[in-house]
C-alpha cells in the first residue's frame, strides 16, 4: 500500500478543492485525489484565457458575440473552460463577478445572472455551479436575491467576522476567508512563517472566531449557516490548520496540493490532530479543541477592534446597501487593507482579460 500522505489525512478532515483551473492539472491528480470543488478568480480565468489550448474556442466564441461586448465573451468563455473540468471533480465549479464592480449592487447581480445564464446554455445544472461575490455590503446584498432566485453564491474576499456574518444573513452557500493577504504570496516579509500556524498564525483567531460564530448562529435560528471554505495558503502546514481548525473545506493552489501529495503522513510530528468531516457541518458541529479556546478572546490582527467582534453576530449589516458592513469594513484596518489590495489584484486580472478578448474582437473583424 501506498504511504498515507498529507493531502489523503486532509482529505479525511474536510473536502479538498482545487484552486486551479487547467484541466491537465486536474486530471494529473485524478489518480491520487478526485477534487471536490474547483475555484477560480479573474488571475486564473485570464491565464487560461490566454493558453493556447484555448484559442481555437476564444476564436469561436468572439466570431458569435462579438457584438455583445467583451464581458459577454469573457463570461462565456469562463464558463466553456470550467466545463472542460466538470466531469473531473465531485462538485461544483465556481467563478467571480467583477472584482471592479464589488460596490455595485446592480452590476454584481447581472453579472451574476450572466453566470447563470452561460451555465445553463452549457448544460450545468445549478448544483454544478456556484458564484463567487466579493464580501462587500453592496455585492452581499446582490448575494442574497441571488440565493433567492436559486443561484448559490460563496462570500470571497473575507477577512473579518463582520463580512462572515454578513454572508449568513445573505444566506451564502460558501465563504473563503481568506489565510494570508494576497501579498504575502509574493513577499515573503508579509508572510508570518509560524511553526504551528493553527495556534501561531495572526488570522486563525479570526478563522476560529467565523466558526464558533456560525456555530452559534445555527443553535439560535436553526438556519443553514455558510460552509468555510478557506483560502489563500502559503505553506502545506497552513492547509493542514485548516483541517485541525474545523474549516469545512479547503481550496488550494497546484503548488500546495503537489506539496501535500508528497509529504508522507507522520502522526508524532503533527502539532495537532483534526477530526474526520462531518455529516452536517452545524448540526453535528466539532467541539472547539481546548488548544483553541484561547484564540477566541484574541485578535492579533486589530486587538481595539475585538469588542466590536463581540458584537458582530447580531448586527444588521445588510441593511442600507450593506452600509453597516462597510462601515465595520472602515472600522478594522486590516480587512480594509487586505480587502482593497485583493479587489485591485483581481481587477488587474479582470481588465488583462479585457485587452486579450478585445484584441480577439478587433483580429476578427
Amino acid at each position: 500500500m501506498a504511504p498515507v500522505t498529507w493531502l489523503d489525512k486532509l482529505e479525511e478532515q474536510l473536502n479538498v478543492d482545487v484552486d486551479w483551473m487547467d484541466p491537465e492539472y486536474i486530471k494529473s491528480m485524478q489518480p491520487k485525489i478526485k477534487f471536490h470543488d474547483q475555484t477560480s478568480n479573474q488571475l486564473w480565468v485570464d491565464i487560461q484565457l490566454g493558453d493556447e489550448s484555448n484559442a481555437d474556442l476564444l476564436k469561436e466564441v468572439v466570431k458569435e458575440l462579438k457584438d455583445q461586448g467583451w464581458l459577454a465573451i469573457y463570461t462565456r468563455m469562463a464558463v466553456l473552460m470550467c466545463k472542460k473540468n466538470i466531469d473531473m471533480i465531485q462538485g461544483r465549479v465556481l467563478l467571480q463577478t467583477l472584482p471592479s464592480k464589488a460596490y455595485d449592487t446592480e452590476v454584481t447581480l447581472s453579472h451574476a445572472r450572466l453566470y447563470a445564464a452561460e451555465f445553463k446554455r452549457a448544460g450545468i445544472s445549478r448544483d454544478r455551479f456556484c458564484i463567487k461575490i466579493p464580501s462587500t455590503g453592496p455585492a452581499l446584498n446582490a448575494a442574497k436575491i441571488l440565493q433567492q432566485e436559486g443561484i448559490q453564491t460563496l462570500g470571497t474576499a473575507l477577512f473579518g467576522v463582520p463580512q462572515a456574518v454578513a454572508c449568513s444573513q445573505a444566506g451564502c452557500l460558501y465563504i473563503s476567508p481568506y489565510y494570508n493577504e494576497t501579498e504575502a504570496h509574493d513577499d515573503p516579509k508579509l508572510w508570518p512563517n509560524v511553526k504551528d500556524p493553527a495556534t501561531q498564525h495572526p488570522n486563525s483567531p479570526r478563522i476560529i472566531q467565523i466558526l464558533e460564530v456560525y456555530k452559534k448562529l445555527y443553535k439560535e435560528t436553526g438556519r443553514e449557516q455558510p460552509l468555510v471554505k478557506n483560502a489563500s495558503f502559503v505553506s502545506p502546514e497552513e492547509a493542514m490548520a485548516a483541517g485541525e481548525m474545523g474549516c469545512h473545506s479547503a481550496t488550494i493552489s497546484h503548488t500546495v496540493l503537489n506539496e501535500l501529495a508528497s509529504r508522507p503522513y507522520d502522526a508524532s510530528s503533527q502539532p495537532g490532530q483534526g477530526e474526520p468531516k462531518r455529516a452536517h457541518a452545524y448540526k453535528d458541529a466539532r467541539v472547539l479543541p481546548a488548544r483553541f479556546e484561547p484564540l477566541l478572546a484574541i485578535d492579533p490582527l486589530s486587538p481595539e477592534n475585538k469588542a466590536a467582534l463581540d458584537k458582530a453576530a447580531h448586527v444588521d449589516y445588510l441593511a442600507n446597501g450593506g452600509k453597516k458592513l462597510d462601515e465595520a469594513i472602515a472600522a478594522d484596518p486590516e480587512t480594509a487593507k487586505r480587502l482593497k489590495v485583493a479587489l485591485e489584484l483581481f481587477t488587474g486580472g479582470e481588465n488583462r482579460s479585457k485587452e486579450k478578448v478585445e484584441k480577439a474582437i478587433k483580429e476578427a473583424a
